[in-house]
């Protein structure tokens, strides 16, 4: 009986010493014995208010209270450090004027008929009598019966005709049939099915009795689809024939030699006058274009530096007359007569299909120019690139990086790849052939396919593509005027005659001139930059503010906070793994046999991590003996004091 009651004294006094001593020297880090008593030391030493109202406060309302404030904080902070992430990634627009000396932009001039008639009318002979015959046969023109018969044979005798290639039908719907003829054969094939056909917008079905298309056949693996392309138009019909056909002939012809059929500057250009000193030929450059043939491009900033202009107005800019000559325009692929002018930059492509000007003939055209330099942040702020190296599209035009090159680009590189060949308007690829129906019969139909596609944004190219981060803009203020007037008619003839000393069986007439100036109405560049909204030193700062003002919260408490929950945590984590793992393999070993335990005869082996050195909780997990083999010592200087622990009975009295 005494010995049980040394037992209950020293078990009590054991666990008051514990408490008092967990009190006087709390436990801090990965040598707390749970992650509950990291999360109460944390709560108890940390520097934000929050966390330590918690554990500290009287009563359960006060705690529950305390806890729903820092929770809520904790979620506004997070809130407010989100939005202002969001606002790091905006940029702000700034727009700026200066005046100041300008660089004069390059002007690229292209006649509207890009080769003389006359050079090409060998390789368009024949294809002009088929069409011909068509428009004849579709507009049914007077005593026109026999003259088309005669064309006929007579092209029939010469060989294949351009319609076998791609037959020129008239589409004739009725109830329940389709009756499709060919207008240069005058052939008819009677289907008995309501046919759907594809225009340039899609399919659908045919709505009208008659209509003009073309009939496209493309081959897949072995087997061959065909589709009728109709045109709500005879007229827009006749001219897309003739053009396919027109292309299909031009891939065929050497690039010198189409050099040669088309105009030269002293052709195109009558007189030149730049900042009101003459200029020439010699300062233009030739370009040449596979649709608008020779074109050329003043200040191009090859041969010499880009000119510049100090002074706005009309009187010092570039001035032209143009010469479009009538006589050598094909009456099948230019129906308008003119010129165009495109505006850019000395190493910007000039894309005259796409942002080409038309100058009118018998008129004065004043175009006046305003200046815009447009600067754009590149990520993360948007997905703008510098000069598209980035970008999964190879550069076939060798210039400044666009939008427009890059779409240009990558759809040349789709022909190639779904239809096999290049198309003959855009550059031509490395490895690749110029598409014509003689080796890819069937890449008309396959090109449609892919404009109808690229059209409705199905191909790859309007989502790889992406904007330049710095570009120029030229603003264009266009006025038209009547050139030569009546009265100044004659006497301008005759002088730009005896100019360009023509021969007097060739007068020049008004109609195929045209009187173009170009300037810059003022010398004011504008400026459109990006800024980012915020920099890094502003964002920290935010964060801060946030911080403390919804946790008093500073740096140092956020690693703090990374410190305690992240690496301290995960070590308490590890180390109960490990010592579960411990003690799972000494059970292990007591199975196998008692012999190979390590630990004492009645006790429980002792699991201490070598790797740390002995803290408090490790000395507190020392097997403790049983009361029959040990018993308590009775030396003086071991005992318990009263006056340590004054609410522990005296073990004195026990030992007896």
């Amino acid at each position: 009986m005494p010995r049980l009651c040394c037992e209950d004294a020293m078990e009590s006094g054991t666990k008051r010493l514990k408490e008092k001593i967990k009190e006087k020297l709390p436990v801090t880090g990965p040598q707390a014995a749970s992650i509950y008593e990291l999360a109460r030391w944390y709560c108890y030493n940390t520097n934000t208010h929050g966390c330590r109202r918690i554990v500290v406060s009287k009563g359960r309302l006060r705690r529950a209270i305390w806890l729903i404030l820092t929770l809520g904080a904790v979620g506004i902070i997070f809130w407010q450090c989100a939005l202002l992430i969001t606002s790091y990634y905006t940029a702000s627009v700034t727009i700026t004027v200066q005046f100041q000396e300008i660089t004069f932009p390059a002007i690229t001039i292209c006649n509207m008929n890009p080769y003389r008639y006359n050079a090409t009318r060998h390789l368009f002979e024949k294809l002009d009598q088929e069409t011909q015959i068509a428009i004849k046969e579709l507009y049914h023109f007077p005593n026109s019966s026999s003259q088309s018969r005669t064309q006929r044979d007579t092209i029939e005798d010469q060989g294949d005709l351009f319609s076998h290639s791609i037959p020129l039908l008239r589409v004739e719907v009725g109830q329940g049939y389709t009756i499709l003829s060919d207008l240069i054969t005058r052939r008819q094939h009677r289907v008995n099915e309501t046919f759907r056909t594809r225009s340039f917008g899609g399919s659908h079905a045919l709505k009208r009795s008659k209509v003009i298309g073309f009939k496209l056949c493309e081959k897949k693996h072995d087997d061959s689809t065909c589709d009728i392309y109709t045109f709500n138009s005879g007229t827009t019909a006749i001219q897309e024939w003739y053009r396919l056909h027109y292309l299909n002939i031009m891939a065929q012809v050497p690039e010198q030699t189409k050099l040669q059929m088309g105009y030269s500057a002293d052709d195109l250009i009558l007189s030149c006058s730049f900042g009101g000193r003459p200029c020439d030929s010699r300062n233009f450059s030739l370009m040449h274009h596979p649709l608008h043939g020779n074109c050329f491009t003043f200040n191009s900033g090859k041969s010499s530096s880009a000119l510049r202009t100090k002074t706005g107005g009309s009187e010092n800019g570039l001035k032209m007359t143009l010469h479009v000559d009538e006589d050598e325009y094909n009456p099948y692929l230019a129906t308008s007569m003119g010129a165009k002018i495109v505006i850019h930059d000395q190493n910007e492509q000039p894309f005259i299909e796409d942002v080409g000007t038309e100058i009118q003939t018998e008129t004065q055209t004043d175009m006046g120019l305003d200046l815009t330099v447009l600067q754009r942040l590149g990520s993360p702020y948007s997905d703008c690139t510098t000069d598209g190296l980035n970008l999964p599209v190879a550069n076939l035009y060798n210039k400044t990086y666009s939008l427009q090159m890059c779409l240009h680009s990558c759809f040349q590189m789709e022909m190639v790849r779904y239809c096999g060949c290049a198309h003959y308007e855009k550059p031509l690829p490395a490895k690749a052939e110029y598409c014509d129906y003689t080796k890819f019969p069937g890449w008309i139909s396959c090109y449609y396919r892919l404009r109808n596609q690229f059209i409705q944004e199905q191909l790859v190219c309007q989502k790889v593509c992406r904007p330049a981060c710095h570009s120029k803009e030229w603003t264009m203020t266009l006025s038209v005027a009547q050139w030569p007037s009546s009265p100044s008619e004659e006497w301008i003839l005759h002088l730009l005659n005896w100019e360009r000393r023509v021969n007097g069986n060739r007068i020049l007439r008004k109609n195929e001139l045209a009187n173009l100036a170009i300037f810059y109405r003022s010398l004011n560049l504008r400026n459109i930059t990006e800024t980012p909204e915020n920099n890094i030193v502003t964002l920290l700062s935010n964060f801060g503010g946030q911080l403390g003002l919804w946790m008093s919260c500073s740096v140092v408490c956020i690693i703090e906070i990374i410190e305690v929950f992240f690496i301290d945590m995960f070590l308490i984590s590890a180390r109960k793994g490990i010592q579960t793992a411990r003690k799972w393999w000494w059970r292990e070993v007591e199975e196998d046999g008692p012999s190979t335990a390590s630990s004492g005869a009645h006790g429980s082996p002792v699991f201490i991590n070598d790797e740390d050195p002995p803290t408090f909780n490790t000395a507190l997990q020392l097997p403790r003996a049983h009361a029959s083999a040990m018993l308590p010592p009775t030396y003086e200087t071991l005992r318990m004091r009263a006056d340590f622990f004054p609410d522990t009975p005296t073990l004195r009295s026990c030992s007896h």
